[in-house]
């Protein structure tokens, strides 16, 4: 063992190999990236959870402050960010916007979060 700068590096220190498989695009890791932010906040999670749980996954916006202890300007944004995200649609019906889960959009982000753990055991490093 040595040591450099009050870390202890390894005389036998060896580079593991990488992958083999293709990085995802840009622009995939990109679109995950908006949907995981969107997931981060506490508020936008129940949101989900709520409509998931609704009638056919759908619920009008009139009941989801009283159900969420929200104002209706901070479901608004909250909404947006979810729609922008891609995990919900909206439609207007007279004077409420009614908003649906995009079961898809959720597909993709558990396919990601089930990646293969491979080698744990047989780590070089």
């Amino acid at each position: 063992m040595t040591q450099v700068q009050g870390s202890v590096v390894s005389v036998n220190d060896e580079c593991c190999a990488g992958a083999d498989c293709e990085l995802m695009p840009k622009h995939e890791a990109e679109e995950l990236a908006t949907v995981l932010r969107a997931l981060a906040d506490p508020t936008r999670v129940r949101l989900l959870q709520y409509l998931a749980e609704s009638a056919l996954g759908t619920a009008c916006a009139c009941h989801l402050p009283d159900a969420l202890g929200i104002t209706q300007p901070t479901l608004s944004h909250h909404m947006r960010k979810l729609h922008d995200a891609g995990l919900v649609e909206r439609e207007r019906r007279g004077r409420w916007v009614h908003y649906t889960v995009r079961p898809e959009a959720l597909a993709r982000v558990r396919s990601f979060l089930d990646l293969p753990v491979s080698g744990v055991r047989e780590r070089c490093c």
